[in-house]
């Protein structure tokens, strides 16, 4: 088979606030990590509580129909909410983590890193998802910050799609690249969340500058950034991740809209 001209070939990306993104692939419409709930404060299990400073543009209704939802981790409410939970018993398919498929049941199915699932296609043909390594947090948060992957997205005639998830490594984008570089798009989720005192503040998840080396790490041609608003434990904005970009020199490789 001819190899995709990536410079032609657009994947429809639509980000909804937080972490949450639709993305239209192969005729498959996959959601990342739902998250619909109102403006206020959200507890943790065992944990600190989060706050919510701003809703999310749509409600799950508006979305239409949803093949499977991209679930990077279940125990946090910026990543799954209650509306979110609500989705999942609509939604034929749930991929997340293996520990998060057993909290969840129903149609979730639990992933290992670089484990794979193929997705029927409504032209016959199939979409792999893989799942992507990730650490959310500092080398040994695992423990208390919990299990973590993100998401690869691939076909015979399409280019490669990369859903970070929560990751805050850039070892871990770089085995990634080594696997399946360059991407054609990546989804990064980014923020620098940090939440005192745990891990003594260290980034959550990827910073401005992070995703911007992430994105040169992965030889990415459209970088579509997440998980940069509506949560105060966020301490970048978009604009800063955006000045990230262009200080590194790769703003032109940004989808903002």
């Amino acid at each position: 088979m001819a190899p995709v001209d990536a410079t032609t070939e657009q994947i429809p990306v639509r980000v909804f606030g937080g972490p949450t993104a639709l993305i239209e692939y192969g005729g498959l419409r996959l959601l990342s990590d739902p998250t619909f709930d109102g403006t206020g404060h959200y507890p943790t299990p065992g944990g600190p509580t989060l706050t919510k400073t701003a809703p999310s543009p749509v409600e799950p209704g508006d979305l239409g129909p949803v093949d499977a939802v991209l679930l990077s981790h279940d125990e946090h409410p910026d990543n799954l909410d209650r509306s979110g939970r609500a989705l999942l018993a609509d939604v034929p398919l749930t991929l997340t983590t293996r520990g998060g498929a057993a909290r969840l049941g129903g149609t979730a199915r639990g992933l290992a890193p670089w484990e794979s699932v193929r997705l029927d296609r409504p032209d016959g043909g199939t979409v792999t998802v893989t799942a992507a390594p990730a650490l959310h947090g500092p080398e040994g948060a695992e423990p208390i910050s919990g299990e973590v992957i993100g998401f690869l997205l691939t076909s015979d005639d399409l280019p490669t799609v990369y859903v970070s998830g929560d990751n805050a490594s850039l070892d871990l984008v770089g085995e990634i690249a080594d696997r399946f570089g360059p991407v054609d798009t990546a989804v990064l989720f980014a923020g620098a969340p940090r939440i005192q005192p745990l891990f003594d503040g260290a980034l959550l998840v990827l910073d401005g500058a992070g995703a911007a080396e992430a994105a040169g790490i992965l030889g990415a041609r459209r970088v579509v950034p997440a998980h940069c608003d509506s949560w105060a434990h966020f301490t970048e904005t978009r604009e800063d991740l955006v000045a990230a970009f262009e200080a590194a020199g790769v703003a032109d490789r940004l989808q903002l809209d």
